[in-house]
């Protein structure tokens, strides 16, 4: 026989894991309509919880403060990325489809950029930060499929890296107009990004 107390003692512990969820989506979606509206970089938890309808000082129950939201917000990003990256890379030219992929989210994103800032010096312990690195290695490990190579040796994970480097500096330079003042378009660079990566 069950413990009745026991029994509502945990139907209590789930309702409100169920209730923090919420509001940290809730706070999350916010932060996404501020830094949407803002900029990411001049996100302010004052104006995430004003948009969320929530007390400021209620913001650090969530989260220690802006930079552990933005990483949460990135993190978010990564995911997306990845699923966009998974469904273009599909088909045929899987590298080509999923860096085009990547190239369209990571342009219009400020998050990502916002976040880099976020990030610790040092790697630490958080649970943003390894929610991040988390989601960091899952794109990652999108892109290595892509490019019909296995990860399984330390030459191939130095070519996963620097093809996403090399998709983060062309979406920081295709956004910036930089791409088209040098003459080329984002097109012919992931062009030969596939050609030199591609197995």
């Amino acid at each position: 026989m069950s413990d009745p107390v026991s029994s509502r003692e945990a139907s209590r512990e789930e309702r409100r894991a169920r209730q923090r969820s919420a509001a940290r989506a809730s706070i999350l979606d916010a932060a996404r309509s501020v830094a949407a509206r803002d900029g990411a970089r001049n996100l302010s938890l004052r104006a995430v919880a004003a948009e969320a309808g929530f007390a400021p000082a209620a913001l650090y129950g969530y989260f220690t403060g802006k930079d552990e939201l933005l990483l949460a917000l990135a993190a978010d990003d990564l995911s997306a990325l990845s699923r966009a990256m998974r469904e273009a890379g599909a088909g045929e030219g899987k590298l080509a489809a999923a860096a085009a992929a990547a190239l369209a989210l990571l342009r219009g994103n400020e998050t990502f950029a916002a976040a880099q800032g976020a990030l610790p010096s040092r790697s630490g312990t958080s649970e943003a930060e390894r929610l991040f690195n988390g989601r960091m290695i899952a794109a990652l490990k999108v892109l290595a499929d892509a490019t019909g190579q296995k990860a399984d040796s330390r030459e191939n994970q130095c070519d996963v890296v620097l093809v996403a480097a090399a998709l983060a500096g062309l979406a920081l330079l295709a956004r910036s107009g930089r791409l088209a003042a040098l003459g080329f378009t984002p097109e012919e660079i992931l062009g030969r990004l596939d050609a030199h990566f591609s197995s």
